[in-house]
This record gives C-alpha cells, structure tokens and sequence, in this order.
C-alpha cells in the first residue's frame, strides 16, 4: 500500500501542480507560482513555509513506510481503511482538478499585490469560497489512511495550518482590498471552506440587493480571485 500511496501522490502532484501550470503557461504566459511570501518568521511566511513542507512529506511518509524506516500506526493500518483511503484520494483529486478549471486564468498559488485577476463566484464557488482548498484536504486525508504513520499525521497536521493561514491572513484581506463590497457580499453568503461555514459578515449580502458580485471567485488557492 505504501507503493500504491506514492504512485497516488505522484499522479496528485503531475495534474494539481504539474498539469494546471502547464495549462496556465498555455493560456496565459505565466506558471501562476508567485512563491512563499511574506517577512520571514510572519503569519503569510509560515503559511507558504508549512505548505512547502506539507508537501515534502506528503512524499517522505510512503518512502520512509516503504523502507521499513517508520511503522503504521496499529489499527489504522487495515484493508478497511485503505480503502476508505483511496476513496477520498480519488473523489478529493477530482474535485481539486474540477474547481481549478472552474478558476481558469485567474489561477495562482500565492498573493501578488500588483495583480487583479477576476473574482470567480460560480461553480464551485459557489458553495465554497476555497473550493480547491477545501478539495485537497480529503485528498491528502484519503493519502495519510493509505500510510496510516505519524509521520504522515504531521503532513496533514501542517497542511490545515498553512492552508488556514493563508486564507485567513494572507488572501482574504488581498481579496477585500482588491475587490472590496463585492467580495464582503460574496463571502457574507458563502461559507470559507465548507457551505454556510466562515461566512464573513460586514457587507450587504449580494442575494439582499448588496452590490452584484463580480464572476469568480478563489485566489489560486493561494491567491484568491478566479479561485482563489
């Protein structure tokens, strides 16, 4: 399982990371990366910096199993739950893959504050503000149960931090600034990560007569316009 489990994170990193940024490439002359951020040691540094290291041992944990060098942890490491595993692998790249189309050109993984991309609302955005934030959690969840370690617990422990970091602090205040009442009305009626949840208030909801909502709405899941 441990095999099957690297080979997943490899097709994971080929079309979330490898494939979106050719396309990006294509389409726009850009690869969309802007990097990790942020004064060393800030909130928006440790976001970029917890992401990056998330994503190291999201490789090290199914390496580091299939050498022997750390155990599973007993219990977890059943038929049942790889299955359970994989399930979440495949319905997690699915949607990660779905809502990164929906964003189109406006897709980036970090903040430039020089850039104004369209704010995406529709499709999947319109369920959740951070749709491919939200899709890579049961995907890399779906990876921890097919190498059930605490090694691999950690990888996910520093995704949820980085990912939560980086919306909070780093692209719904880019978000606000660069888009203004038309996001606070968005983001009054659309929960942060899950629907209904971490809606923010502040602004006259878009379905109350509050100013429209322009099309789009992530930033890159970094970047937080046509998906953000």
């Amino acid at each position: 399982m441990a095999g099957t489990a690297l080979t997943a994170y490899g097709i994971y990193l080929a079309l979330a990371f490898g494939l979106r940024t050719a396309v990006q490439l294509r389409r726009t002359g850009a690869s969309g990366f802007k990097g990790v951020s942020g004064r060393p040691g800030s909130a928006e540094w440790f976001a970029g910096a917890l992401f990056v290291v998330a994503l190291l041992v999201g490789v090290a944990a199914p390496v580091l199993a299939l050498t022997d060098v750390v155990e599973p942890i007993e219990g977890l490491d059943t038929t049942e739950v790889h299955v359970v595993g994989i399930v979440l692998f495949i319905v997690g790249l699915a949607a990660t893959l779905a809502a990164q189309v929906a964003m189109g050109e406006s897709w980036r993984i970090g903040v430039d504050e020089s850039e104004r991309t369209e704010l995406v609302t529709d499709g999947p955005f319109a369920v959740a503000r951070n749709p491919i934030f939200s899709a890579m959690l049961p995907t890399s969840l779906g990876l921890v149960l097919m190498v059930p370690s605490w090694v691999a617990l950690v990888g996910l422990a520093a995704l949820v931090v980085a990912l939560e970091l980086q919306v909070r602090v780093v692209e719904e205040p880019y978000l606000q600034r660069t888009h203004g009442h038309a996001y606070l009305a968005y983001a009054r009626d659309v929960g942060r990560f899950v629907p209904g949840v971490g809606r923010l208030p502040g602004a006259p909801s878009a379905r109350d007569g509050g100013s429209s909502v322009a099309q789009g709405g992530d930033t890159a899941e970094a970047t937080g316009s046509r998906e953000r």
